[in-house]
């Protein structure tokens, strides 16, 4: 067997031969060192299998990762062409994170896609960076309130993502007191586990219900501009594309603040930016960007007829997972690998973390999330000046997930100080 499926459009499932398990310790304990064994190996694009045996192809190459994602007629994100849907079961634990065929901005491809597009980015468009600044600002207080009298917090569960929910409740325009219900359910539905079908389930009726009250009791919320957009959309459609919002932007903002206030915390570079220095924050997140992208593995294309791409053959329906992390440490594009090189991309955007091309994430989106993560990086160390990682830095823990990349918990330590909001 030579590619993922056997044969040009098959759709029977078999032994991936040769190909790399999509699974274990290697993508969340050392991934850049898996990526470069894959590189080494197999080259830039790499026959793997997810969980349950499906076949894929996983794109680590920049220059091919650029040419997929510049091709979307050739590569689109059209789910519905997936050769193996007939062996999906439907309990399979990946499948909100893979997806399947429904009117989402996110599972469309071609003119569908772009009339979601164009109903989906005005909207966040109009969200008003400065009113979102100073939002953030708040929760940041109100949250940083409740642990700073202790001494110790966990960055991850005290701020980190109950933050962007919070922060994304008042741009959509959900209650506040579903944010916590809410990061659940996106954290669960991220790692593809046992509870990633409850959590879609779950996530997609909050989104139905949030639809009809907007229609009710309309607002100035993101939800109510969606809805008054003049081109029609079904209650599904608003609901699914609302998910896609959502996910999108919580787990994979929390994950970008955590991991850049551990680099802060850890690299002596940017030691002045904890006595106030602002400029570095951005600098530190960039890094992150680039190092350690929250999202690592991004599902997905599916080849639109058999075509090569690097030195593989890809067969028609054939899925490809956007290794956007893989990508970013590709040595063609990056000359410093060794582990002692200092970072050479300083002021430079040019990875892959928002993806690129016709399906990246919208520039509007991620403004939002640049200015949740940034603002509340600030806040905290405004706040709470002499603060310290509590525990080795080898002892964090990575997140179990292929697809994500964030810590399960940033302990720190620091020196007690009185709430601003005059509670403690």
């Amino acid at each position: 067997m030579t590619t993922p499926s056997a044969t040009s459009g098959n759709t029977q499932q078999c032994p991936v031969t040769g190909a790399v398990p999509l699974s274990g310790p290697g993508f969340h304990i050392d991934p850049n060192q898996l990526y470069r064994e894959m590189r080494r190996e197999h080259g830039p694009v790499v026959a793997v299998e997810l969980p349950g045996g499906f076949p894929a192809w996983l794109v680590i190459g920049y220059r091919e990762l650029h040419q997929v994602t510049s091709d979307p007629e050739l590569f689109p994100r059209d789910v519905g062409r997936w050769n193996q849907w007939p062996n999906v079961p439907e309990d399979w634990p990946l499948l909100p994170m893979v997806g399947r065929p429904m009117p989402s901005i996110y599972f469309t491809a071609g003119a569908e896609h772009l009339r979601h597009v164009a109903m989906v980015e005005p909207a966040l468009e109009l969200v008003d960076p400065f009113e979102l600044r100073r939002t953030c600002e708040d929760l940041a207080d109100q949250l940083i309130d409740v642990f700073c009298g202790r001494g110790v917090g966990d960055l991850v569960a005290d701020f980190a993502e109950p933050l962007p929910v919070l922060a994304l409740a008042r741009i959509v325009g959900f209650p506040e007191e579903d944010g916590p219900q809410l990061a659940w359910l996106l954290k669960a539905l991220a790692d593809g586990g046992a509870d990633a079908q409850m959590a879609y389930g779950r996530l997609f009726e909050h989104m139905q219900h949030l639809v009809a009250v907007k229609k009710e009791r309309p607002g100035t919320d993101l939800v109510s501009r969606m809805l008054a957009h003049p081109m029609p959309f079904t209650d599904e459609e608003y609901a699914m594309d609302l998910m896609a919002i959502t996910a999108a932007g919580h787990l994979t903002t929390a994950d970008w603040l955590a991991s850049s206030v551990r680099l802060m915390l850890t690299d002596d570079r940017f030691a002045a930016a904890l006595g106030g220095g602002r400029h570095s924050v951005g600098q530190a997140m960039n890094e992150v960007l680039w190092e350690e992208t929250p999202t690592q593995i991004l599902a997905g294309r599916w080849a639109a007829r058999d075509t090569r791409l690097g030195d593989k053959i890809i067969g028609a329906g054939d899925m490809l997972l956007l290794g956007l992390a893989a990508a970013n440490a590709d040595p063609h594009v990056r000359q410093h690998l060794g582990a002692s090189a200092e970072p050479a991309h300083t002021g430079n955007s040019a990875h892959f973390a928002f993806s690129y091309g016709e399906y990246r994430c919208p520039f509007p989106a991620q403004q939002i999330a640049e200015i949740i993560a940034r603002t509340g990086i600030e806040v905290l160390l405004d706040r709470l000046p002499d603060i310290d990682l509590a525990v080795p830095v080898e002892s964090l823990i990575r997140r179990p997930s292929v697809f994500m990349r964030g810590m399960v918990s940033l302990p720190v330590r620091f020196t007690p100080v009185r709430a601003v909001g005059g509670n403690q």
